[in-house]
């Protein structure tokens, strides 16, 4: 066992398994990790760097205001943090009535809509918040509890009440939305069952739906959002208006920040001293934030999110591997359902040429790389991972 990993072992919480590797440096697409091996990238954090690593918008954003001014509490307020509101609402298209609520993660702002559901009593008959099965919402206690995954949920009951999870089907959702809902809770994708996408016209009939008997209904954007699917966010390719949408991940390009984003009546919902938190919405934060969403719109990089995903679906499905029966996804959040359960041996047989992905179950690779994309990345990925493919069926 090397240094460092004894050291992970002696010193870290035992919350997750041993890390393959100690990364010491990234740019671009690639990191490297202490031996000086080099790794192209296409897993980004697990959706996060959207700029890829040390991208001078993100370098120069941290360094301005890290000299300006860090953290000032929710008692003050700060010129970034009001600019990201407005750029918020402006790209998910909250600008009339639509307010912002900062956090520090995705799971601390599907908390907030947790809260912001439970507010939708109505005349307290409101009890019920529904989710999908399968889904993934956060490992916090709020969140865990809108989690679709009993096994993450064994050993922490009992969780926060009144949720339930459905079949993600759309009679499932005409058979249970009613009255009696107070929200109804998400993903567009679902990222961690392995980029699974919604049926066929089901956000619109949740609209529908919710609409009709007073739901809010409740979007999770945290792997989805900040232009990974090709669009701004993922709810807008359906041509709905949600009544909120939880952010995080891409938003910060790295930096830890997160956000509710309501629209219209649901705006109205949250009043003095229902939720807080210390750090969110901290200058350091929003102004890393906006910088890397302006430079994702600066540089057109949600119409490359589209382009390129397109790109590497096509690829992916023409390697003609016995391996892959089906691909996933829209923009660069793609998934790759296998014939086989050998995602974590595909998984690591990649890492061992050059190229992290990711396992999200036994039958699924997660495909999230930067937003920055070009050709080289891409035909570089192709030889990887095809050499991938054929050690595994080897």
């Amino acid at each position: 066992m090397t240094d460092w990993k004894s050291r992970v072992e002696r010193d870290m919480m035992r919350t997750f398994n041993t890390p393959i590797a100690m990364l010491t440096r990234g740019e671009g697409c690639h990191v490297w990790d202490a031996d000086g091996t080099r790794y192209l990238d296409f897993l980004a954090g697990i959706a996060v760097n959207a700029l890829g690593h040390a991208h001078p918008a993100f370098v120069n954003a941290i360094t301005r205001q890290a000299n300006t001014l860090a953290h000032v509490s929710n008692y003050f307020s700060s010129p970034p943090q009001l600019e990201l509101a407005e750029r918020l609402k402006r790209l998910a298209g909250a600008e009339v009535n639509g307010r912002v609520y900062f956090a520090n993660s995705g799971a601390e702002a599907n908390e907030a809509a947790f809260k912001l559901a439970r507010l939708n009593r109505g005349d307290g008959s409101r009890t019920r918040v529904i989710t999908l099965e399968n889904s993934f919402h956060g490992r916090t206690l709020g969140a865990l509890a809108l989690t679709g995954k009993p096994s993450l949920q064994e050993g922490f009951g009992p969780l926060p009440g009144g949720v339930e999870h459905i079949a993600t089907t759309i009679e499932a959702l005409e058979a249970t939305i009613d009255e009696r809902v107070a929200a109804l809770i998400v993903e567009p994708i679902k990222g961690e069952a392995g980029v699974v996408d919604l049926p066929e016209g089901y956000l619109q009939r949740a609209r529908e739906l919710t609409e009709a008997h007073g739901v809010l209904l409740i979007i999770d954007e945290i792997q989805t959002g900040a232009g990974r699917t090709g669009e701004w966010f993922a709810f807008q390719r359906s041509g709905i208006v949600p009544d909120a949408i939880t952010v995080a991940k891409g938003i910060g390009g790295g930096m830890p920040i997160g956000a509710l984003v309501t629209f219209g009546a649901a705006s109205d919902l949250f009043g003095p001293g229902h939720h807080g938190s210390t750090f969110g919405g901290n200058p350091l934060a929003t102004a890393t934030s906006n910088a890397v969403l302006e430079e994702i719109e600066r540089a057109g990089l949600v119409e490359n999110a589209a382009v390129r995903g397109e790109q590497l679906r096509a690829l992916i499905s023409g390697l003609g591997s016995p391996l892959i029966e089906e691909v996933r996804g829209h923009g660069l959040l793609i998934g790759i359902g296998l014939t086989a359960p050998v995602a974590a041996e595909l998984s690591n047989a990649a890492f061992e040429r050059g190229l992290i992905i990711n396992a999200p179950n036994a039958t699924s690779i997660r495909i999230a790389p930067p937003l920055i994309i070009g050709d080289a990345e891409i035909e570089e990925f192709t030889t990887l991972f095809r050499a991938a493919l054929d050690a595994v069926q080897a």
